[in-house]
């Protein structure tokens, strides 16, 4: 198991630790030799006029004290609220190392307003309740929440464990994972849409066969949403009082509870949500942009080939269509950028960052790139990094941070950690970018982990909390469960903490021990010398006795 100290990620890694003291220790040398060339200036005006000294610094709001000729002023000296603003400039990892330097920076360091930004970034909202209890404040409940989200993402290269799930009659088609409730809905070829518990394993309900093969499904609180080759976008409302916020055995057109909608003349291939509006996209080459509440189509965007994936993001939406891959602005419905040829064959499946600023891509060709988006006056798109952990297309892409998984027709499900590929930000142009299998083998990075054993087609794959949700052709539904890997991470971490503190109390032992020792053996050395000059002194004085004796 490859994990890493959950103290170490607190606090930060040793190896920057000592590269950041080094860089401080440099600053400190060239501010120590700025401070003594023009120590007679400051020393002269302030003597002068100390009134002056005072009032500038006041105005910054810097309190005036008259330093002592033998004090040497720290960064911890510094008022906390300039040390607040210095870390704002640092990464998690940053101000881990600052909190490390003594008691008051780690105060600081570790009740920064940023960890809730840091949080939001990588995950969005969190689930659980933020407040951790009255002995907290509300800035350091954020650290950790996110120390306790960054440890859990490291269980994905544990062990785990297989929950197989039997329903369907046919293939899977898709998988949604609905994290927040502990909820995942599957369907597919046999045309029922199926509700799961995420963390059992376990039934819950089925709807009726819905007349077609279902190839898109999206859920959150509030709406279940499928899509299938009739075209037709078939829904459900969340009903009050249900636990499991949705009943797939309502009547049909029970229009309290269900409803459908119709304008695509192809089939459904994919679907979205977000806080107001239903995105769905079919091999009719256009994207219809949906009204949640009147269920009414408010755009359409026209593509040039069968649409495969779309993913919402604020006010854009990306979308790939043939091999190529589009950013639209749902606004204005204007195509905003363009990645042409990103695969050789179709561009099949499509994820996004919860920020929007990473897109990840995979093709027929079996090859995962990852793309940076940046939009300033334009949109522009620099591709990051390239994987080709398949054989097969990759028919499927789910991203929570840092995990980036996949699922191909090989049977074989990738796991990809994106963090080192952020922290080197390697990039390049897309112009520039070789394609599909002229892709340079240099810039190719291998993947962290791979899940396989499995021969048929993997079609749809979803993450959720420690758990990743995969259905295939064989018709069965895979929970591969991490959660055991985390308590045993965790047994592993308190067993290493006892075995640190055994090791320095036998070390500070040993060292008491070694410092008793070496006085005794000064003790007896000196007596030795002494019993040695005793001995010559006692011959002398014999000698003396001998000679006034003979006199």
């Amino acid at each position: 198991m490859e994990f890493e100290c959950r103290q170490a990620t607190e606090i930060g890694l040793k190896e920057s630790l000592t590269n950041c003291l080094d860089n401080l220790q440099e600053q400190k040398l060239d501010l120590d030799q700025d401070i003594l060339i023009n120590k007679g200036k400051i020393e002269s005006i302030v003597t002068e006029n100390p009134q002056c000294v005072s009032k500038s610094n006041s105005k910054i709001g810097v309190p005036f004290t008259e330093a002592s000729p033998n004090h040497c002023r720290s960064f911890a000296d510094l008022p906390s609220a300039l040390i607040s603003e210095i870390l704002n400039f640092l990464d998690p990892k940053g101000l881990g190392i600052v909190s490390c330097v003594n008691t008051s920076l780690y105060r600081l360091a570790s009740e920064h307003h940023v960890w809730k930004d840091f949080y939001y970034e990588r995950w969005g909202h969190p689930i659980t309740a933020v407040n951790l209890g009255p002995g907290y404040s509300n800035e350091n409940s954020w650290k950790k929440l996110f120390v306790e989200r960054e440890f859990r993402s490291k269980t994905f290269m544990g062990r785990y464990s297989i929950d197989t799930l039997y329903g369907h009659t046919e293939a899977v088609r898709t998988v949604f994972v609905l994290a927040s409730k502990k909820l995942v809905f599957t369907s597919g070829y046999d045309q029922v849409v199926r509700m799961w518990d995420l963390e059992e394993g376990l039934a819950i309900a089925s709807s009726r066969p819905l007349g077609c093969t279902i190839r898109a499904v999206a859920a959150d609180t509030k709406l279940l949403i499928a899509g299938g080759t009739d075209g037709f976008i078939h829904g459900w409302k969340v009903e009050d009082g249900n636990p499991n916020l949705f009943d797939l055995r309502a009547q049909p057109h029970n229009q309290n509870t269900e409803f459908r909608v119709w304008e695509h003349v192809g089939p459904i291939t994919c679907l979205a949500l977000d806080i107001s509006k239903m995105y769905s996209g079919s091999w009719d080459m256009t994207i219809r942009v949906w009204d949640r509440s009147s269920l009414k189509c408010l755009k359409v965007l026209v593509h040039n080939d069968w649409v495969w994936s779309l993913v919402p993001h604020d006010t854009t939406i990306g979308s790939t269509a043939g091999s190529g891959v589009y950013i639209w602005d749902t606004d204005s419905g204007n195509q905003i950028a363009v990645i042409n040829g990103s695969h050789v064959g179709n561009t099949y499946s499509l994820a996004r960052s919860h920020t929007g600023k990473l897109l990840f891509t995979g093709g027929e060709n079996g090859s995962i790139h990852m793309f940076e988006i940046n939009r300033n006056v334009k949109c522009n798109i620099h591709r990051i990094a390239t994987w080709i952990p398949h054989s097969g297309s990759v028919y499927s892409l789910a991203f929570e941070f840092p995990w980036l998984v996949s699922a191909s027709s090989d049977g074989k499900i990738s796991l990809i950690d994106v963090r080192k590929l952020l922290k080197t930000s390697r990039r390049c142009s897309t112009k520039n970018a070789s394609k599909g299998d002229y892709l340079d083998q240099k810039n190719v990075e291998p993947p962290q982990r791979m899940l396989h054993g499995f021969g048929s087609n993997l079609f749809s794959v979803g993450l959720g909390f420690d758990r990743i949700v995969c259905g295939g052709e064989d018709g069965v539904v895979r929970i591969w469960n991490f959660s055991q890997a985390l308590e045993i991470e965790q047994r592993v971490q308190s067993l290493r903490g006892i075995r640190l503190e055994n090791r320095m109390r036998r070390r500070k032992l040993q060292i008491e021990m070694s410092g008793k020792g070496s006085q005794g053996e000064q003790c007896s050395i000196a007596a030795k010398k002494n019993q040695m000059n005793g001995d010559k002194n006692g011959w002398r004085n014999k000698r003396r006795v001998n000679g006034k004796l003979r006199a």
